[in-house]
């Protein structure tokens, strides 16, 4: 079983854990923000963008993931119903926004317009998958007006 294990230090490290979360699917009850250790955890049904659909069954993959940030000094959440923790997001991007080197703002951008601001002291991101993979013939498609 070959699970993925990244980090990311940079904002190039960042686009590399967002092109392989594109299109995870979480519940609200999934995010966790841990202030006195300074985290944010997010465990995620990952689309395996990085596997090949199966030859005979056209199926594809999901994976149970864990997206962890450290160095994480506040939250703001924009259009996340936090009361609702079984409401179900899925994730689109990751982005970072340099204020005060190494400073900033990641931005977790959901569809629908939801969004996760976390201020950060410094890149600081692991996404690690947690288990075996199992098949969906579903593949996330993005239809661009």
């Amino acid at each position: 079983m070959d699970q993925l294990k990244l980090a990311a230090l940079d904002d190039e490290d960042l686009q590399v854990l967002s092109a392989h979360v594109q299109d995870a699917v979480l519940a609200v009850s999934d995010i966790r923000y841990l202030p006195k250790e300074q985290k944010v955890i997010l465990t995620m049904n990952r689309f395996a963008w990085d596997r090949e659909a199966d030859k005979r069954s056209g199926d594809h993959e999901r994976r149970r993931a864990a997206l962890a940030f450290a160095q994480v000094k506040a939250v703001k959440a924009q259009g996340i119903e936090q009361s609702n923790k079984t409401a179900i997001l899925s994730l689109l991007s990751l982005a970072f926004d340099e204020k005060d080197a190494p400073a900033g703002f990641i931005e977790l951008q959901f569809s629908g317009g939801a969004t996760l601001q976390l201020q950060v002291d410094c890149i600081e991101a692991q996404l690690s998958d947690l288990g075996a993979a199992w098949s969906t013939p579903n593949k996330p498609a993005h239809h661009i007006d």
